[in-house]
């Protein structure tokens, strides 16, 4: 296994000035970026940041290597950074400060435009580009937002430390099979599953990362010429399954987040990669705390080894974890069922639980007895207000059984078949009233269905 320099522990000499560290497109195509490029880049942007008196620095970029080279330099010159995958103007005006400079590749009015920086600088000098400022894993001030509960975002404190803690034991765990391959991600890295399986452990293990993000599914028809490790989402993985019947691609292996995997799901990815994804649990708040894979483990969740899991009264999950900086833990919103040995099963979230005319009822198990009919591939039920009570909806894709059985019938009637399906689970008042039959849902890029997203569905006439 490679040796290992995480971005607060290297130094210049941690790796030969012509070992790659990145790759455009894929990997035989020889499109490098090495050691020495690090350096140098990197050393552009402290000259460039050290011009300016601003502590905080907002920092978007899609180029992985932009990304990289900006942020270890805003460490290196102890600034706060704040990762931001939205730069709408109306969420850059609720979350920046007067006081803020913006760093990006992307063109946008007000920042500072990442690839003229590194591109167009002048050369650093030996001395320069051989310095490497120390940075206090400790004392790194990351911000990440999250929307939370409440829909609106939150900038979430994060340290190095917990990060660099985290890919320890990822790399403990599963390093041989990550060093054994070349990394490509479809994840954002300004979301900490992202960032740290995207950014974070390919630089510390010294394993070569696609420089760019995998947009398309039909990418991965031309990696067949070297094994890869893919990180990736649920939602993506259903739409490579959805449009891939068969890749050339050997030996790879897959890490998902950012919501479970459904059991149909997980058959047709270990179909298409002969390999059935390794998901992690966790959120922007505890990082990764437990894994399954589904083959091998069914529905069950394992603890990682360092994390204390326990429900708390309301049933919810609550976590004591080297990421969690709160010595009392972190109490989660997923509800779940510890088992004997210690694992868990879970059950949705406390917030999926509505009241619909005095009876409680969750989404997520209206949603699950969805995808049991066996002809949905994806579902998301929602609480609705009237004038005068509260109804469930459900916007539904079908998968293609159902397309099959369904052709040609009348949206009234596929109503009335899945209503009558649920009549077998749950008494009538809380059967979704309204339903909405789409090609697939709106998810953002970490593949997560946002609720709003979803209602606006319904502020339509059927």
């Amino acid at each position: 296994m490679n040796n290992s320099f995480s971005i607060t522990k290297f130094m210049p000499d941690s790796r030969a000035d012509d070992y790659v560290l990145c790759f455009d497109d894929i990997w035989s195509k020889k499109i490098y970026k090495t050691w020495k490029d690090f350096l140098c880049d990197t050393a552009k942007m402290r000259t460039f940041i050290n011009s300016h008196s601003a502590d905080e620095w907002i920092l978007h970029c899609e180029d992985y290597w932009y990304f990289l080279v900006t942020f270890t330099a805003l460490l290196q010159c102890k600034k706060a950074v704040y990762l931001t995958q939205n730069i709408t103007e109306a969420f850059m005006k609720d979350v920046r400060s007067p006081q803020m400079e913006f760093l990006t590749d992307q063109k946008v009015n007000k920042s500072f435009f990442i690839p003229d920086l590194v591109e167009k600088s002048a050369a650093p000098s030996e001395k320069e580009f051989r310095t490497a400022p120390e940075i206090n894993s400790e004392e790194t001030r990351i911000f990440m937002f999250t929307s939370g509960s409440t829909g609106k975002p939150k900038a979430v404190p994060q340290r190095m430390k917990e990060f660099e803690e985290d890919n320890a034991f990822i790399i403990s765990k599963w390093g041989k099979e990550i060093c054994a391959r070349k990394l490509v991600t479809t994840v954002s890295q300004h979301h900490i599953y992202g960032f740290l399986f995207g950014i974070s452990l390919p630089f510390t293990l010294g394993v070569p990362f696609r420089r760019n993000r995998v947009e398309f599914p039909e990418e991965f028809e031309k990696m067949t010429d070297e094994t890869y490790i893919i990180i990736a989402t649920p939602a993506f993985l259903k739409r490579t399954v959805e449009v891939e019947d068969k890749l050339g691609m050997e030996n790879v292996w897959i890490f998902t987040s950012g919501g479970a995997v459904s059991p149909e799901l997980a058959v047709q990815t270990g179909k298409l990669f002969n390999f059935y994804p390794l998901e992690v649990y966790g959120s922007t708040e505890t990082s990764g705390i437990a894994y399954r894979q589904q083959n091998k483990d069914g529905l069950v969740w394992t603890p990682f080894d360092n994390a204390k899991i326990w429900l708390g009264d309301d049933g919810c999950l609550r976590i004591i974890s080297p990421y969690i900086k709160n010595p009392e833990g972190f109490a989660t919103a997923d509800l779940a069922e510890m088992l004997p040995n210690g694992k868990f099963l879970l059950k949705g979230r406390s917030d999926s639980i509505v009241k619909i005319e005095e009876k409680r009822i969750s989404v997520t198990e209206v949603e699950n007895r969805l995808l049991e009919s066996g002809l949905v591939n994806d579902v998301k039920v929602v609480a609705l207000t009237s004038d005068v009570r509260q109804y469930l909806a459900a916007a539904l894709v079908l998968n293609d059984e159902g397309k099959k059985k369904f052709a040609d019938t009348e949206k009234y009637l596929i109503n009335r078949y899945f209503h009558d399906f649920l009549m077998k689970f749950f008494e009538n008042v809380v059967i979704p009233k309204k339903w909405r039959f789409l090609d697939e849902l709106p998810v953002d890029v970490q593949g997560k269905k946002h609720k709003d997203e979803i209602i606006a569905l319904f502020n339509q006439d059927n």
